[in-house]
């Protein structure tokens, strides 16, 4: 369904806790379209590491209020996967009481980007958010413990965005991919790169993990790794054929049979994937800034003239 023939004000469900693992949970947020993320938290005996804030002050306020049902605990780590504000803008609702890590590049991304986002989304009710970046960043891997479990951090950008990291737990088969795994909503690969966030999903593929805990939508298997993989590939294949026929991105994407993808939400994110695949077959660097007010011109104007719905 394109993001224009979704009503604007449907009733979503309240956001959920739910525990993927012993100690380990899930805070789902659907439907898991623009601004409507997934975060988590892991429980110790001391202390309790989260994963990911939320879009606007009242969400991020609702998430640190979530963890402190399941446990008074102080929140002593948060790890941004990446930089976008879904999941960083709430780091400052934390900040009193956790370091906060995350790539080095997430932590610059963080810092230039500020609230730009809110052009986008004008009918957001943000709250009074204080851009707070990581205070601790790493480059490749990471490894932190929440008593003797093992919480690998890994890089595996660029992908999303040129700073996407995953969340492991080996021990538990738990995996939270943040955006590099969509379920049920559309991958949007405009400020990082297809082609490596194929090599990313290879990644995903050799952990081996039993659940997956998305950036976007439900609680997930493996699966998903396929259908982001199957979506990514269809995004290279109408690029090639539009880019050797000089169309326009949005001209290929207004032409292209979506097909299951159709299902997906926010559709219109087609535009701004296929802008990056042009950049790869143009031999630029991958992840390389791209002029972000003409991709999001034609996302808008694939989009009926609206601007992509967000119910954050």
């Amino acid at each position: 369904m394109t993001t224009a023939h979704v009503p604007d004000h449907i009733e979503l469900p309240p956001p959920r806790i739910e525990e993927v693992s012993d100690g380990v949970f899930a805070y789902v947020q659907l439907d898991g379209s623009w601004g409507l993320n997934n975060t988590g938290f892991i429980v110790g005996s001391d202390g309790i590491t989260a994963i990911d804030t939320c879009f606007t002050e009242r969400r991020s306020r609702a998430f640190r209020d979530a963890i402190s049902s399941v446990s008074g605990l102080p929140v002593r780590t948060l790890v941004n996967t990446h930089h976008h504000g879904d999941h960083t803008h709430g780091n400052f609702v934390f900040r009193s009481e956790a370091m906060i890590v995350g790539h080095d590049l997430c932590r610059k991304e963080v810092m230039e980007t500020g609230l730009g986002t809110k052009a986008l989304f004008p009918g957001v009710d943000w709250g009074e958010i204080e851009i707070t970046p990581p205070t601790a960043t790493f480059d490749e891997r990471m490894t932190l413990f929440v008593d003797d479990l093992i919480v690998e951090l890994m890089y595996v950008g660029p992908a999303h965005t040129t700073n996407d990291i995953i969340v492991w737990l080996p021990e538990r088969l738990v995996l939270f991919t943040g955006d590099v795994i969509f379920h049920g909503g559309t991958p949007f690969a405009l400020m990082g790169s297809i082609a490596g966030w194929l090599e990313a999903l290879e990644r995903l593929r050799t952990l081996g993990a039993d659940r997956l805990v998305p950036g976007h939508g439900e609680v997930c298997g493996r699966d998903a790794i396929e259908d982001v993989a199957d979506y990514l590939r269809f995004v290279q294949d109408i690029a090639r054929k539009g880019f050797d026929a000089d169309v326009s991105p949005l001209d290929v994407a207004r032409d292209a049979d979506l097909g299951r993808f159709s299902e997906w939400l926010d559709r219109e994110r087609l535009v701004g994937n296929l802008h990056r695949a042009y950049s790869e077959l143009r031999g630029e660097p991958r992840g390389a800034p791209l002029p972000l007010p003409q991709a999001v011109a034609d996302m808008v104007a694939y989009n009926g003239g609206q601007l992509p719905r967000c119910l954050a």
